[in-house]
């Protein structure tokens, strides 16, 4: 086990959002953005952005990490391009406050027509319905997910019907 796999993930957390260069084993070098680290295998996830607005993700595998030295740290700016990298599309038309009153509109309706919902997650930004169907932000019905296949879509025609009739 190398030093860097040693670490705590409080300590791999401090590299997050910030330029690095990391050298690995066989001479390798690599720099990017720290996205995040796993904690089980103490692998980084890099982005690297590249002309056209496109990013590329490389991953380093834990094992393979030597060193990890910051280059830079990441401004606001970088911090919520890095945020929207994983986004789905949608939710980047939406601010905060926008989102937060979709979620309440919705949960409201839902509760109105006699259907258990409830938050979940840390943020409380999913919404959960009969214990299982979730909902996440921007709360459309292509953010349902369910395993339950009928309820997956006659929840999705719900939210479909509550959508038109609030435009």
């Amino acid at each position: 086990m190398n030093d860097w796999q040693r670490k705590s993930p409080v300590d791999w957390e401090t590299y997050v959002n910030k330029m690095v260069k990391v050298a690995a084993i066989e001479k390798h070098e690599y720099e990017g953005w720290v996205l995040t680290v796993d904690p089980v295998s103490a692998s980084i996830v890099l982005a690297t952005f590249l002309e056209n607005e496109k990013v590329s993700i490389s991953v380093v595998l834990g094992h393979a990490v030597q060193k990890v030295e910051i280059l830079k740290e990441g401004d606001d700016e970088m911090k919520q391009r890095l945020s929207y990298i994983f986004a789905p599309e949608e939710s980047k038309a939406y601010s905060p406050e926008e989102l937060e009153k979709r979620k309440n509109n919705l949960k409201t309706w839902l509760e109105t027509n006699h259907i258990p919902v409830t938050e979940q997650g840390e943020s409380g930004r999913t919404l959960c319905v009969a214990g299982v169907l979730t909902i996440d932000p921007p709360y459309g019905p292509e953010e349902c997910s369910s395993s339950n296949e009928i309820i997956l879509s006659r929840v999705q025609g719900l939210i479909q019907g509550y959508l038109e009739k609030q435009q």
